[in-house]
C-alpha cells in the first residue's frame, strides 16, 4: 500500500473550550496531508494548476472514537484507492501515541477545471496515480444523509473573507465550523461530534448568501445550507455527551 503519514503534537490553537481537537482542525490536517501525499506523487496543487485543474472535495465521512486533547501526539495516515468514474476515493486513519486508532475518515474528491468551475474526467490528471487497489478501507465511502423531520432553526449567513481559500470558494474545512457554531456553545460544551458526514453539493462563492437550516432530533443533527431554495451542502452528525 502506498500511503503518506505524519506525526505531530496537538496545539492549543487547534483545540476547543473543552481542550479537545476541533472538528475543523481535523479537517484542516486531513486536507494538508492529502495535498502533501498528492505532491509526493507529482499530482499536487501546483502541478494540477499548470494543467488548469484543482482537487475539490465532494463528500466526507468522519468517525471519532475519542477526541485527543492539547499536547497529545497524533499520527495521521492517508491513502487513496483507484478512481471510480470521476471520483477519487481517499481515506484517513488517526492514531494516538499508543498506536490505538481513535478516528478514521473516508472521502471522495473530484478534479475541477479552474476556469469553468466544472468537474472533469480523470483524463485531465497529468499522471496516473499509483495503484492502491488492495488497500483496506477503514470506513465505507460517504453515504446518504438521513433527513430529519423536526422543525428547522434558520440563520442567514453570507461567506466571509476567512471562509475562502486560494480556489476562491469556501474551504471544505469551514463547513465543520458552520455546524458547531449553529449548534451553539452550550451544546458543544457538553457534547462532541462522534460521526460527521458532509455532502459538498455546490461550491460556495463570496456572492452566495445562504440560509443555514439546523434540525435536531435527540443525538442527531442535520445542517443544510440553502441557496435559492437548493441545498448547496448537507451535513449529518451524531453527537455524544462528554463524560
Amino acid at each position: 500500500m502506498h500511503y503518506f503519514e505524519k506525526t505531530f503534537p496537538l496545539r492549543i490553537s487547534e483545540c476547543d473550550v473543552n481542550n479537545l481537537w476541533r472538528p475543523d482542525a481535523i479537517l484542516v490536517e486531513m486536507q494538508e496531508i492529502a495535498g502533501d501525499h498528492c505532491s509526493s506523487m507529482d499530482a499536487g496543487r501546483d502541478t494540477l494548476l499548470a494543467h488548469g485543474v484543482v482537487w475539490v472535495l465532494s463528500r466526507l465521512h468522519l468517525q471519532m472514537n475519542r477526541y485527543p486533547a492539547t499536547g497529545e501526539t497524533i499520527t495521521l495516515r492517508t491513502f487513496h484507492r483507484p478512481v471510480r468514474h470521476r471520483f477519487f476515493p481517499r481515506y484517513f486513519v488517526i492514531t494516538d501515541a499508543s498506536g490505538e486508532t481513535i478516528g478514521a475518515a473516508s472521502s471522495l474528491w473530484l478534479l475541477m477545471d479552474f476556469e469553468t468551475r466544472q468537474s472533469v474526467s480523470a483524463d485531465r490528471l497529468p499522471i496516473p496515480l499509483l495503484d492502491n487497489s488492495d488497500a483496506p478501507e477503514p470506513l465505507p465511502l460517504p453515504g446518504a444523509i438521513s433527513a430529519l423531520e423536526t422543525p428547522a432553526t434558520e440563520i442567514a449567513y453570507e461567506p466571509l473573507f476567512t471562509d475562502l481559500d486560494p480556489n476562491g470558494h469556501v474551504n471544505n474545512t469551514k463547513y465543520a465550523d458552520f455546524l458547531v457554531n449553529t449548534l451553539g456553545i452550550e451544546t458543544m460544551r457538553s457534547h462532541v461530534i462522534s460521526d460527521l458526514t458532509i455532502h459538498y453539493n455546490h461550491e460556495l462563492l463570496p456572492s452566495h448568501p445562504l440560509t443555514l437550516a439546523l434540525r435536531r432530533d435527540g443525538d442527531k443533527a442535520q445542517l443544510t445550507g440553502l441557496r435559492d431554495g437548493t441545498a448547496a451542502f448537507d451535513i449529518g452528525a451524531f453527537l455524544s455527551e462528554l463524560p
